[in-house]
């Protein structure tokens, strides 16, 4: 299995914070938020390489931070080619660059670098093996009013996926949609294909939904917590949080 960080958005909407520092590399608790997600692929067995996508600007600061993490498992950094929103290739978009770039025939974790979370990879990687499908991870969301900002699963008893819709306004149920993603190795060679459609290269939730209806897709759902940390004032929630052992 390989994994790719997902680290070559702009975030734009946490300015200042991140006009000179890449969102992944925000602290918090004293530490980037990457390198939580390093330590839990860290603990996965088969996980053989980690894979780290930035963009032009924030590239040399992923280069120093790499030469700092301690990591069993090797760590390469790839700069995209971008240089702002205008022509930032979206997270489909620099999924395919890496499997491209870095020649990936294997199984694949994806994860979203700027998510803090508290549940376990190598449990849901448990789930993934059990259920020998494409997962998708996701927690039922309580706040009714929130279920908008993610994507949206509908599942049957099993946890197999029967719909996935990003961003709806009338949300099909209140299981939401985190960004880390278990793919199988003969499904890596998809991705090229939603692209050659003429998908959406953005969100990286809109593979999944696509994917679903060709294939089975199952879901694992979580217990810990799980932030996307998308302004200022959220970014300082989790920083106190765990700044105060609450997380």
């Amino acid at each position: 299995m390989k994994a790719i960080i997902l680290a070559a958005g702009y975030a734009t909407r946490l300015y200042p914070l991140t006009k000179e520092r890449a969102k992944a590399l925000l602290p918090i608790g004293g530490k980037p938020i990457i390198d939580y997600i390093v330590e839990q692929m860290n603990h996965v067995d088969g996980l053989d390489a980690i894979y780290v996508v930035s963009n032009t600007k924030f590239y040399p600061q992923f280069v120093e931070w790499n030469k700092e993490i301690t990591s069993k498992i090797p760590i390469t950094v790839l700069d995209d080619g971008t240089t702002d929103d205008s022509n930032k290739r979206g997270a489909i978009g620099d999924i395919s660059f890496v499997i491209k770039e870095c020649n990936i025939d294997d199984e694949l974790m994806v994860v979203a670098g700027d998510n803090f979370f508290t549940y376990s990879l190598v449990d849901y990687v448990d789930y993934y093996r059990q259920a020998d499908r494409d997962c998708v991870c996701v927690k039922v969301w309580k706040n009714e009013a929130e279920l908008s900002q993610f994507g949206i699963a509908l599942l049957d008893e099993n946890g197999k996926v029967l719909d996935i819709e990003e961003k709806p306004k009338h949300p099909k149920s209140n299981t939401a949609v985190f960004a880390s993603y278990l793919y199988k190795q003969d499904t890596v060679k998809l991705i090229d294909q939603y692209l050659a459609e003429g998908n959406s290269p953005d969100a990286p939730g809109n593979f999944p939904a696509w994917l679903y209806k060709r294939q089975e897709v199952y879901a694992y759902t979580f217990s810990g917590k799980c932030f996307d940390i998308g302004t200022p004032a959220s970014y300082q929630e989790v920083n106190d949080l765990v700044t105060q052992g609450k997380l």
